[in-house]
């Protein structure tokens, strides 16, 4: 027997950025269902940049007590010159100056493609307890295949109370060794003022493409 009709009086196909595709038959007809627990604040695409920043109050990004969580996603992050390591910093001034200090710890995976290099090692290069920038990726190339993706979390970065825990995973080709590599960072900045500001760059050169996006993450 073939279905012919089925009845229903409600769906919801919400994605995890917090909008999808809803149908209410009381409201007869097709609306935008809310839901989840990402909104997106801000997207910044790189053209040759030499840094990309998010500034609260700025461009309309909101980096305060909105939201007890934010998550910045780096969406094919390709760098201008070779062996560029991929970096990120925080202010507490509203970006007038980008050096808070932080205590951090970093980890890499790697593994070639045709499997001759494995390694998993503690990255004392990229870990500190400096003002300095903090390295989130090491050696991306120009080649157009060595690109990288990932995230970053910042919590709760309007406390004054509490210094601010980060954390970022991030996975790309490493060109020198013909493989992938994933490097994990976290820690925390050792700061009492609300951080406000947060820039990416790499150490050398520019971001020469890639996406960047700010999300709100809500409680519930």
């Amino acid at each position: 027997m073939a279905l012919t009709k089925f009845n229903f009086n409600s769906f919801d196909l919400t994605t995890s950025a917090g909008t999808g595709l809803g149908f209410n038959a009381s409201a007869n007809g097709f609306a935008t269902a809310t839901g989840g627990s990402e909104v997106l604040i801000k997207t910044l695409t790189a053209s040759t940049s030499s840094t990309l920043s998010f500034v609260n109050g700025s461009s309309d990004v909101v980096l305060d007590n909105t939201y007890p969580l934010y998550l910045f996603k780096f969406i094919n992050i390709h760098a201008g010159t070779d062996d560029a390591n991929f970096q990120v910093d925080f202010s507490d001034d509203g970006g007038s100056s980008y050096d808070t200090n932080k205590t951090t710890m970093s980890y890499r995976a790697k593994n070639a493609e045709d499997d001759s290099t494995e390694a998993h090692e503690y990255r004392a290069n990229a870990d500190q307890t400096a003002a300095t920038y903090q390295t989130l990726a090491e050696n991306l190339d120009t080649d157009n295949d060595s690109n990288g993706n990932g995230e970053l979390f910042l919590f709760n970065p309007s406390s004054t109370t509490f210094t601010k825990h980060f954390f970022c995973r991030f996975t790309s080709y490493q060109n020198s060794e013909a493989g992938n590599q994933e490097q994990i960072t976290g820690g925390y900045i050792n700061e009492t003022g609300a951080i406000n500001a947060v820039l990416f760059r790499f150490h050398s050169g520019n971001i020469d493409s890639g996406t960047i996006k700010l999300y709100g993450i809500k409680d519930s």
